[in-house]
């Protein structure tokens, strides 16, 4: 064998040992039945929905957050146009439901790259309650929603957040979109919390207004491109910790594009590039494609046959992944180990084009890395976080 055979089949090890410790991570914090919650010690809190334009969804996320368990919270909607489509679902849905409060405010902060977090400031300081918890329109609210959040706060806490997981999928790309967002993003994040390494998703985020205000307030977030990266950075500067819910809150995915899960994901990757780039280097790795190769060159050394070898790391790979997606009940179907191939083809694709360009398409809008201040081209209405 030589030095090169060896390295590979090392590597294809390793690799392999990683993703199998990850998903038995994940995996754990899964494990038998939900305890039931309790909302008598939850306290007042405020929820901040951004909205901006139409999805088909929409309706059932923001009716969600009207039908959550305790009477002491309130909702505060945020939209830059007062003539944005979302708007009269938003009205709609307060007069169904008159015993929750909630209200609108119109109007966004320009002078930041990030328009989510234009959006966003308006409704921060309205918000009467020392707890806040901003949620992006598309989360699916089950009706203990706030209670799983506080569930997870500690004394060392400075936020808690949750992944989207996507739900819902109609066609293949979607379907492809749950398997970018599941088993590699959530599981990956879970892996992170389980480690105590956690880090910020834009999607949810519970914090204490305490904390953020000695931090610099919400302006503090704008430090960074992607709100959820400055928000990691902020509460590890306070010495305090990101965790994750237990179970994290779904995003109704509907039909997809094969071009709109690469777009949404490129952004994604570029963002965590330019915020986090030393974790980004090692993302190359996190896919089955790179050890599966390996372990195909050192194949002959180790006197193994390829195509059983091949067999052998995709049944690793991918039956733990279905055992993960199965006990949290996370989208499964006869799809889905193709789905699951095909993202881990995707993956070092993803990871390049991440490194070779700095510009990336948000609904429409023409964003860049470097924007010092409000993005490139018309000035945006909606936000750039997780999305």
């Amino acid at each position: 064998m030589t030095s090169f055979e060896a390295a590979a089949a090392l590597f294809c090890f390793l690799a392999t040992l990683i993703h199998l410790f990850s998903t038995g991570s994940a995996l754990l914090r899964f494990r038998g039945p939900e305890r039931s919650r309790s909302s008598s010690a939850t306290p007042d809190v405020t929820i901040l929905r951004p909205v901006c334009g139409l999805d088909p969804h929409d309706e059932l996320t923001l009716r969600s957050g009207f039908e959550l368990n305790p009477p002491n919270y309130q909702l505060i909607f945020c939209c830059a146009r007062s003539d944005d489509p979302v708007l009269p679902v938003v009205d709609r849905l307060m007069r169904a439901y008159p015993k929750v409060r909630a209200r609108i405010l119109i109007g966004e902060e320009t002078g930041t790259a990030n328009p989510k977090l234009g959006n966003l400031v308006k409704g921060w300081h309205a918000a009467p309650d020392p707890w806040i918890i901003m949620a992006d329109s598309n989360v699916l609210m089950p009706p203990d929603y706030i209670e799983q959040l506080f569930d997870r706060w500690r004394p060392d806490t400075g936020l808690v957040c949750s992944p989207p997981i996507g739900c819902m999928p109609e066609g293949f790309w979607a379907q492809l979109e749950c398997a970018l967002l599941n088993g590699y993003q959530a599981r990956w994040q879970y892996t992170a919390d389980s480690l105590g390494l956690g880090f910020a998703q834009g999607k949810t985020m519970l914090w204490r207004r305490a904390d953020l205000e000695a931090a610099g307030g919400i302006r503090a977030l704008a430090d960074e491109i992607a709100e959820d990266a400055a928000a990691t950075k902020l509460v590890r500067r306070l010495g305090l910790r990101v965790r994750l819910v237990g179970r994290a809150f779904g995003q109704p995915l509907g039909r997809r594009s094969l071009r709109q899960v690469w777009s949404r994901q490129l952004r994604w990757a570029r963002l965590r590039r330019a915020t986090f780039p030393a974790c980004f280097t090692l993302e190359i790795f996190a896919g089955s494609l790179p050890p599966l190769l390996a372990g195909l060159y050192a194949a002959d050394a180790l006197g193994l046959a390829p195509g059983a070898l091949a067999l052998a790391l995709c049944a690793l790979w991918f039956g733990s992944e279905a055992l993960l997606t199965r006990a949290a009940g996370w989208h499964l179907s006869a799809a889905s180990p193709l789905a699951w191939a095909l993202r881990d083809l995707m993956l070092p694709v993803l990871w390049v084009g991440a490194w070779v360009g700095d510009d990336f398409s948000w609904r429409g809008n023409d964003m860049h890395l470097n924007a010092a201040t409000v993005p490139r081209g018309r000035q945006a209405n909606g936000w750039l976080g997780i999305g």
